[in-house]
């Protein structure tokens, strides 16, 4: 790669971890492989609240060099930024954040753009808006109206002033669009004649196929079958589920076929890419995968943050399991919450026979953190997280109805009991005085033998695969995208450390005509979730440690595993080779 190559991120989580893509920078920016290459890194995003102080702008991490919110200057760009503010009529912060790795000891401090684009110059705007229909049949009028779509639109023009007053328009410049956010600004870039920038756009998911898979009952079942006969018959998504142009995502991720490239974070979302319009099937895209955590640990330390969480169910529920099953993620339909349930309802059959034990921690929420003094009022009146009560400031509406489900299962069950804790954290300030007072959020990825992620959407799925380097089992949907990575690593050979549930199998259906696949349903779907959570619970029962021998043996083989699948190797072998790759592509005049 040329030297000083830049490389422009521009997404919604500029300055905390919001979602996966806040873990994909971090791993980036902690990775030696991407910052031996990648010579300036600038972070830039849209500042969503002017509330705080100039420090607190760009979060506990940041360094704030310039703040025309706050009439900060400790920077020479002060001058362009003014002028770039009179035009526009936005308001700018410029600073650096650090990441840090703990353990590795790397860190680095990309810098940060934010821009305040809510009193932006309307004729400005409207011309940008034009050129954004003229060239790429964009119609904003549709979707202005939705400020999801309007600040990101009011954010492409800033950007390009910006990159070009500190000097990041030229030589070897990539503009990264992390999902439809960065879109409005890679068109932006491609409608600049006298900039050499190249685009990517970085698809974390296919916001319309995601929308379909959620929305529609048969869920992935139905979807990924559908799209694979549709490949088939040579049709597209606007063909099979109807016009999606109304869909303001839609229209800006169907726009990245004008990019230089475009990278999938899995096997389906190039598929599900592909399938959004004819002009997808000779698009560039190349599959990135994104990294999981891969550091070894021993037998001890295993089996201590183990017991910390058995230690936890027993001061909750009175008896120390034998084995600990855990579910991190967000309350979001995606994830596919109930096959959990089903599950270890097979599950709990077999442990009757055996006279094992099981406890299945869910640590999930909908909301922000609840605080500290909530969480103990809670506690002390109705024994939370045992009990919960509907209403803040214990269950959402979401979470109302996922605890539904919990006291069903706690009800029937006898050998296994789901705890649902809604809380943003997993430590004694945040959940309790019967934490143990030692326990430290690693502590439920390290001690856990079974962590579940059978989603129905799931671009790639780091969650998944996280105590994956600590000897856990791994349990997730044919569907997420880490399986493509896995069957890389491997060459599609089965590991005990990982099972994946396959609920796409139509099994004993032969259809193969898109209508009648298309009728699948909650009811068809609940047939293959049965025969496919029985199958998977025999699995987990039969590979689940007997004895510290097997455990060893289990954290040998993860760690084997996290290792080729580190952010390091991802980094290396699918970001920055193709990273090299990004063509060049001629400006739109």
């Amino acid at each position: 790669m040329a030297n000083e190559t830049t490389v422009v991120h521009v997404t919604h989580e500029t300055v905390g971890k919001v979602g996966g893509i806040g873990a994909v920078l971090k791993g980036f920016f902690t990775c030696k492989s991407y910052l031996d290459t990648v010579d300036r890194s600038i972070l830039v995003g849209p500042l969503f609240t002017t509330e705080g102080s100039a420090s607190e702008r760009l979060g506990e991490d940041g360094e704030v060099f310039y703040s025309s919110i706050d009439g900060f200057v400790n920077t020479g760009y002060a001058p362009a930024f003014r002028k770039i503010e009179k035009y526009y009529n936005a308001g700018i912060i410029y600073g650096r954040r650090t990441f840090v790795d703990k353990r590795t000891g790397i860190k680095s401090s990309p810098e940060v753009v934010l821009v305040d684009v809510k009193r932006i110059d309307k004729g400005v705007l409207d011309e940008f808006k034009r050129r954004l229909f003229e060239e790429f049949g964009i119609r904003s009028h549709l979707y202005e109206n939705l400020w999801e779509y309007e600040q990101y639109i009011r954010l492409a023009p800033v950007t390009i002033a910006v990159l070009k007053a500190i000097d990041a328009a030229k030589g070897s410049t990539v503009i990264i669009s992390h999902e439809f956010m960065g879109m409005p600004t890679a068109l932006a870039a491609i409608l600049e004649p006298s900039c050499d920038f190249r685009t990517v756009f970085y698809a974390h998911e296919v916001a319309t196929m995601r929308h379909i898979v959620e929305e529609h009952s048969g869920h992935d079942t139905m979807f990924y079958n559908v799209i694979r006969q549709a490949h088939n018959d040579k049709l597209y998504v606007n063909e099979v589920f109807g016009d999606q142009s109304s869909y303001f995502k839609h229209a800006l991720v169907e726009a990245s076929k004008y990019c230089n490239s475009i990278y999938a974070v899995g096997d389906y979302v190039v598929d599900e890419l592909r399938f959004l319009a004819p002009e997808f099937e000779s698009a560039n895209i190349n599959i990135v995968y994104n990294g999981i955590p891969a550091y070894q640990i021993s037998i001890a330390e295993k089996l201590a943050s183990k017991e910390k969480l058995r230690l936890y169910c027993e001061n909750l529920l009175g008896y120390k399991p034998d084995f600990v099953f855990t579910h991190v993620t967000r309350l979001v339909r995606s994830k596919g919450m109930w096959r959990d349930l089903r599950v270890l309802e097979q599950i709990e059959k077999e442990f009757r026979t055996q006279d094992k034990t099981g406890v299945l921690f869910v640590l999930s929420t909908e909301v922000s953190a609840r605080r500290s003094r909530d969480i103990h009022n809670m506690e002390s009146a109705y024994n939370w997280p045992v009990a919960h009560r509907e209403g803040w400031p214990d269950l959402s509406g979401g979470e109302a109805n996922y605890y539904t489900a919990v006291q069903e299962f706690n009800a029937r069950s006898r050998n296994i009991k789901i705890i649902f804790v809604n809380q943003f954290g997993f430590a004694p300030k945040k959940c309790g005085l019967r934490m143990p007072e030692n326990i430290e959020f690693m502590d439920i990825r390290k001690g856990t033998d079974v962590e579940f992620g059978q989603s129905i959407y799931e671009p790639f799925g780091i969650a998944q695969l996280e105590p994956l380097t600590f000897g856990g089992i791994c349990v997730f949907s044919s569907v997420c995208g880490c399986s493509g990575f896995l069957r890389d690593i491997t060459g599609a050979e089965n590991v005990k450390n990982v099972i994946i549930a396959d609920y796409t199998n139509l099994e004993t259906r032969k259809d193969t005509d898109l209508e009648d696949l298309l009728q699948i349903d909650q009811s068809v779907r609940n047939q293959i979730e049965a025969r496919e959570s029985e199958k998977v619970a025999m699995q987990i029962c039969s590979r689940l440690p007997k004895n510290q021998s097997e455990v060893e043996s289990m954290i040998q083989t993860g760690y084997e595993l996290a290792k080729n699948m580190s952010w390091d190797v991802a980094v290396k072998n699918y970001l920055l080779s193709n990273l090299q790759k990004v063509p060049d592509k001629l400006h739109i005049s």
